[in-house]
This record gives structure tokens, C-alpha cells and sequence, in this order.
């Protein structure tokens, strides 16, 4: 990597032509390097978790409060899954499903589709 400064004053100014030319082709290169690093942050970005949807509910009606959940987490292109914890006072079931492009090749609760449905927005 190429050692500029961009906020520092440098105190050996390019004193003639040859000074400036070589000042600029190392200011090209550390563009060029920012931009490759550029390049691959903006693709970890696209497929980090950006949206989340949260669904509490209560899957048998007038027994306990709503302590089950379905949470979608998705990347940019609405890849990622759904979480689904059903509660149940002798215990609990935790689900996932895999999501693409909004979707799940396995049967989705209205729940989770919800919580999809907010992820997505």
C-alpha cells in the first residue's frame, strides 16, 4: 500500500514537474486500491443481514400470553431465513427455514410469512 496522507500536510511539496507527476501516480494508485476495497465491502454489504421482521404470537388461543416468534433476517436480495419458537408450558420447538428471494421451498406459517412480509417491507 501506498503511504498518503490525505489530511496531513506534507511538508516535501513536489518542487517541479517531475515531483508532481510522481505525486500524482501515487495518488492514482491509492484511488485505484480504495476503489478494489470499495468493491469488496460493497459485496459483503449486499449479502450481510439488513432486513429483520418480528412476529410475536400466541399459537393456542387463551392459554399464556404471546411468547412464541417467527424473525426473518435477509440480505439485500431477500436472501437469508426465518426463525419460528413456538412456546408451550412443557417445553418449546425451534424452526428454520431457508429464504430465496423472499421465499422458502419448505411450508411457511402465516406467521412466518408475516415476519417476511416486514422484513421485506
Amino acid at each position: 500500500m501506498v503511504g498518503i496522507n490525505f489530511f496531513k500536510k506534507n511538508k516535501d511539496k513536489p518542487q517541479d514537474l517531475e515531483g508532481v507527476l510522481s505525486y500524482v501516480q501515487k495518488l492514482e494508485n491509492k484511488i485505484g486500491e480504495m476503489s478494489k476495497e470499495l468493491s469488496v465491502v460493497r459485496e459483503m454489504a449486499e449479502s450481510s443481514i439488513q432486513k429483520v421482521g418480528v412476529i410475536r404470537f400466541n399459537p393456542f388461543k387463551g392459554v399464556g400470553g404471546d411468547q412464541s416468534f417467527a424473525i426473518a433476517l435477509l440480505d439485500s436480495k431477500n436472501n437469508g431465513f426465518v426463525i419460528s419458537s413456538i412456546y408451550m408450558r412443557e417445553g418449546g420447538r425451534i424452526y428454520t427455514k431457508p429464504i430465496k428471494d423472499g421465499k422458502s421451498e419448505y411450508a411457511l406459517s402465516e406467521e412466518e410469512e408475516k415476519a417476511i412480509k416486514k422484513a421485506i417491507g
